[in-house]
């Protein structure tokens, strides 16, 4: 007997039609609530606490001066950055892994993260340019970086392992110039772009919101407009062509979006590590279901990092850490667990 979709159909009185699953819906709305309040929770914390109450009270615009200034101009923009920037790494995590067909193809093993900070370092190193000089390196670092290993793997059409493969060979020869960079590097210079490398909130304001927001407002309802294509690639090219889908041109116009909002991210926040590889794999658990979970992926990114800024300031006393220490070692036990999950089920 065959088991009932979960999903049901919605029509708009446009003519619309939408197939909508409720536990990825409650999934999402819960995500996207758990992902505010960490926000809330992290424009409270710091030397100056204040309560959620309050916060809330300032952000409605009826704040003392002081704490406007604390919230508006000091917190607000750096949750903002951390929102967005989850948000990217989470949606381009799920890209690069429906694309690759494979739960290990996220910007951290495909070498676009490496090749941001080789942008930066160059920057840094060669350049001692500024703040926004370092942050348009690294953007043009990651495009670049994926440019190539788009190039590289291509052969009539890119497909997924050989995409892992070549990103992974990629990542490797990027990681030995950032360590060569490294070494030509002055004390100060040095200091400076291991700082940046780590990946942290810490510093950023309005003028890293602003491009991030404006590329994100452009690229998400991009991805979503081609959502029913990248789940038919999932089923595999010739499956996809038959129904109609444009294999190529669907897949190269997913991964320049992917490699864009990886990029801006590493860019505005540095190479935070892991969220773009557990943030879809998590969506998708919780929501159980198939294909991409572009959303939920989204929702679990922004989440995840804005949490993750959050303990890295109260878990630790008062040592405050950088929050790609926090991803890197939450990531990095969650891909061993991965790793084994995906042994023990013989698909590696």
């Amino acid at each position: 007997m065959k088991t009932p979709s979960r999903s049901r159909a919605v029509r708009t009185p446009g003519g619309l039609s939408l197939r909508l699953d409720p536990r990825a819906l409650i999934v999402v709305v819960l995500l996207l609530v758990a992902a505010l309040a960490a926000g809330v929770a992290l424009i409270g914390t710091g030397d100056a606490r204040i309560p959620a109450a309050d916060v809330l009270r300032t952000l409605a615009g009826n704040g003392t001066a002081y704490q406007d200034f604390i919230v508006d101009e000091l917190r607000l923009p750096r949750v903002l950055v951390g929102l967005l920037v989850g948000a990217s790494l989470g949606l381009g995590g799920a890209l690069f892994q429906s694309v690759s067909r494979n739960p290990l193809g996220s910007p951290d093993v495909l070498g676009l993260s490496q090749g941001s900070t080789a942008g930066a370092l160059v920057v840094i190193v060669l350049m001692s340019g500024s703040a926004t000089e370092v942050t348009l390196g690294a953007l043009i670092g990651g495009l670049v970086t994926g440019l190539a290993i788009y190039l590289l793997a291509w052969k009539q059409g890119v497909h997924g392992y050989r995409l892992v493969l070549v990103g992974i060979g990629g990542s490797a020869v990027v990681t030995a110039v950032n360590g060569y960079l490294l070494t030509k590097a002055d004390l100060v210079d040095a200091a400076r772009a291991v700082v940046w490398m780590t990946g942290s909130l810490n510093g950023r304001d309005w003028s890293q919101v602003w491009p991030l927001l404006a590329l994100c407002a452009i690229v998400v309802p991009l991805v979503l407009c081609n959502a029913r294509g990248l789940r038919m690639l999932e089923m595999g090219d010739d499956v996809s062509h038959a129904l109609g889908v444009r294999v190529q041109r669907v897949r190269m116009l997913l991964l320049v979006c992917a490699v864009l909002l990886t990029a801006a991210a590493t860019a505005a926040a540095g190479p935070v590590g892991f969220v773009a590889l557990t943030a879809p794999q998590l969506a998708r658990r919780l929501t159980r279901s198939p294909g991409p979970n572009l959303v939920p992926s989204l929702c679990m990114g922004a989440a995840l990092l804005v949490a993750a800024d959050w303990a890295s300031q109260r878990a630790f006393g008062a040592d405050q850490l950088p929050v790609g220490v926090v991803t890197g070692v939450l990531g990095g036990c969650y891909l061993l667990w991965l790793l084994v999950t995906e042994r023990k089920a013989g698909r590696i």
